[in-house]
């Protein structure tokens, strides 16, 4: 992955020096596990423990250029070269994919775990915009269009449960991929004991496979892939809103703008939803990471190794790409301008429109037809559309609602008595009461 959409967390996590030490770990508890049954020396394994070493990635990676085309080979010859004679312990009975799979679980577990806690951020951001804006109404669209109206803490709330459904999948995904294995060429632990691969997962807190062949079965990895877009798909949702709702002639929210920050290298007054539209081109990288490890299900007999190339670019790339969007998203949410007075003007620029639904209710109250009651709240709604008088002038003129009536239709609070119960739903404390205004203007 580039620096630019990096962590310094995931950067780490996913370096060759992490991967070579956790490789090492692998073989070590595994020398430890053999020797506890007798099959090699235990001073040996005790002398591995102590001074066991793993050359830098670079030299590994010169040994692999320059001798072997095979990295865990090379791997192997590092640690020889720093540990001397006892390094002939290591690797007895395993094969590679017995360290390389066991050792990619337990650093994507790892991954998981960086995942879920930074998806708090943003979801801890997001009961802060549900509880601070619950009664900031404003228009609910479908379609792109105003429908009904609903408060931004409504929306905030929406969104909140959606990241900690992708949060659980995550946490879901962890338990499948963290699994490991060491049962030899085909999974037949021809040349191990099964307690050897007890003992190995058990130190690392993996669980062994209850069967493997060559390496573990890809679907796990399918799934934590599936799950990581999946989640970036949500704030993908969310970015996409947000850029909408930032748009000049809605302006009902502004992304965090620094000081010195420029939008634009011509034209000084632009603040773009830069942050917004990043995470959401990012999420379609995720995307192609998760179809990647879909089609990586499909192998050779017992293995092939058309997975590996894929997987040392997607699982990095992935959980690397999620971990700055999640960072990232949290900071807009922390950071994120909210404009309820926009928001009120926008939703009243209809003149009422937005009370359709109720005014049609009341007429039919009255003993109309829905298809008679809705011709004429449809008809008063295109006369105030194209201008020629206001929603509620056109209703007044049609004789069957009082302005008095109207004036009682015209209310948002109806819209709103709900949303203390939906917020609390959602772990969000209710208040007392709604502060909301009960009518809108009448003009449009």
């Amino acid at each position: 992955m580039i620096d630019r959409y990096t962590t310094p967390e995931m950067t780490q996590l996913w370096s060759n020096a992490t991967k070579f030490a956790t490789w090492l770990e692998v073989e070590l508890l595994a020398a430890e596990a053999q020797a506890a049954l007798g099959r090699l020396p235990a001073d040996a394994a005790a002398r591995l423990r102590a001074t066991a070493r793993v050359g830098s990635p670079e030299r590994i990676e010169e040994l692999e250029r320059t001798q072997t085309q095979h990295d865990v080979v090379a791997f192997l010859r590092s640690v020889a070269e720093l540990t001397g004679p006892d390094a002939r312990y290591l690797h007895l009975g395993l094969g590679s994919s017995d360290v390389v799979d066991t050792a990619l679980s337990v650093i994507t577990a790892k991954a998981a775990d960086l995942l879920v806690a930074e998806a708090q951020g943003v979801a801890d951001a997001l009961v802060t915009l549900a509880t601070t804006y619950r009664d900031a109404v404003m228009a609910g669209r479908t379609h792109g269009m105003h429908a009904e109206p609903i408060t931004f803490g409504l929306k905030a709330a929406v969104w909140l449960e959606e990241v900690r459904r992708g949060m659980e999948r995550l946490r879901r995904a962890r338990v499948q991929i963290a699994v490991g294995k060491i049962s030899g060429e085909v999974g037949t632990y021809a040349h191990l004991d099964p307690a050897v691969e007890e003992s190995v997962c058990r130190a690392l807190g993996l669980t062994p496979a209850r069967v493997s062949s060559q390496i573990l079965q890809r679907d796990r990895h399918a799934e934590f892939l599936s799950a990581v877009a999946i989640l970036g798909g949500t704030l993908e949702k969310m970015a996409t809103e947000l850029r909408t709702l930032a748009r000049t002639e809605i302006a009902e929210v502004e992304e965090p703008f620094r000081p010195g920050q420029t939008g634009s290298s011509a034209m000084p007054h632009k603040r773009n939803p830069i942050l917004c539209e990043r995470i959401s081109g990012l999420a379609r990288i995720l995307r192609g990471y998760a179809v990647a490890a879909l089609e990586n299900q499909a192998l050779w007999g017992e293995r092939d190794i058309s997975h590996s190339s894929v997987e040392r670019i997607a699982f990095p790339g992935a959980t690397t790409l999620l971990h700055y969007m999640l960072r990232t998203m949290a900071f807009v949410l922390r950071g994120l301008r909210v404009f309820p007075e926009n928001m009120r003007a926008n939703l009243e620029r209809t003149g009422g429109l937005v009370f359709s639904h109720r005014i049609l209710l009341a007429l039919m109250a009255k003993g109309l037809s829905r298809d008679e009651a809705y011709g004429i709240v449809q008809a008063a709604s295109t006369a105030s559309l194209e201008g020629r008088m206001t929603f509620r002038d056109a209703l007044l003129a049609g004789g069957r609602l009082p302005a008095s009536e109207l004036e009682t239709l015209f209310d948002y609070r109806p819209y709103l008595q709900h949303v203390d119960t939906i917020l609390a739903r959602v772990g969000i404390p209710a208040r007392e009461a709604v502060r909301i205004t009960s009518s809108p203007g009448a003009s449009r």
